[in-house]
């Protein structure tokens, strides 16, 4: 039995290789600061400005559920130090606060312990899922309103929405 012939080779970049490159040179030309970010985007400065105050909002947030689960689970301290440290400075980042409250310093004198030890699942393990859970929602919230948002304030959030997927990725680790 002869073998058949072998398939027909084509010669050069196939169409979809085209259109893949073709998008990733739009997208990089979209990125470059070349002209002024809140031209090349159509926001406005009172745009760009609630965005961010919006992303340290987002992070202040974040920060202080890092707090109630060490509060929580004294245990996981060292483990989520150089996590929570980081959401710092992302808060610093976007325009927030550049004081660096210690975990227990957080809650408002006003605010109920049982308030805050309530929110926070009983053991380490769902305590340490639902901060993934909450890293991953506003990773993906991040990512989203990248698009909004003129450049450097664009590249800013998608380098603090990349490394909060990182965040839960490795506050997850353990329990696979």
């Amino acid at each position: 039995m002869p073998f058949p012939p072998p398939p027909r080779t084509l010669t050069g970049p196939r169409r979809r290789s085209l259109l893949a490159s073709a998008a990733g040179a739009a997208l990089l030309v979209g990125c470059s600061g070349t002209a002024d970010d809140s031209e090349t985007t159509g926001g406005s400065e009172s745009a760009t400005a609630r965005a961010r105050a919006r992303a340290a909002s987002d992070s202040a947030s974040l920060l202080r559920q890092y707090d109630a689960v060490v509060a929580a689970h004294p245990t996981l301290a060292d483990r989520l130090a150089p996590l929570r440290a980081e959401v710092v400075r992302h808060r610093t980042a976007f325009g927030g606060s550049d004081a660096t409250p210690s975990p227990t310093a957080t809650v408002p004198p006003s605010a109920s312990t049982s308030a805050s030890a309530s929110a926070v699942p009983a053991t380490a393990g769902d305590a340490l899922a639902g901060l993934a859970a909450a890293e991953r929602s506003l990773a993906d919230r991040r990512a989203k309103a990248l698009l909004d948002v003129p450049g450097e304030l664009a590249r800013l959030l998608a380098s603090v929405a990349a490394a909060g997927a990182g965040h839960a990725y490795l506050l997850t680790e353990d329990a696979k």
